[in-house]
């Protein structure tokens, strides 16, 4: 697991696009979920609907294919929080080449476009 310290300085400054935000919205109940891909320099955003599939596998393969839509030159890296739904992230790495980085425990801040 790679921490958001390790990511390329080029992320930090966003002088490059293709490197994106991530993260899942509960809806009420957590009975339904929405995933969200913020690209952090334009803002571009894809909204995954997950339904009630908000485990981990099915999360990461929401996303890979949300990815396919995604020019190969936009899909660099991919910052998330530690929420369970990330415990599949070498396979969706291998998956689409967009490397993962993790914020630290407890500070959501740390992704500051999502």
């Amino acid at each position: 697991m790679l921490s958001i310290e390790e990511r390329p300085a080029e992320v930090a400054d966003r002088p490059v696009p293709g490197h994106w935000e991530g993260d899942l919205i509960l809806g009420k109940n957590k009975r339904s979920a929405m995933g969200t891909l913020v690209e952090r320099t334009t803002r571009y955003t894809i909204l995954v609907p997950l339904g009630d599939q908000k485990d981990a596998l099915n999360v990461w393969e929401a996303y890979a294919e949300a990815f396919k839509t995604v020019p190969n030159e936009l899909r660099k890296t991919l910052t998330y929080d530690h929420g369970k739904e990330i415990c599949q992230h070498e396979k969706f790495n291998i998956d689409t080449g967009i490397q993962v980085y993790f914020a630290h425990p407890g500070s959501p801040w740390e992704r500051g476009t999502n």
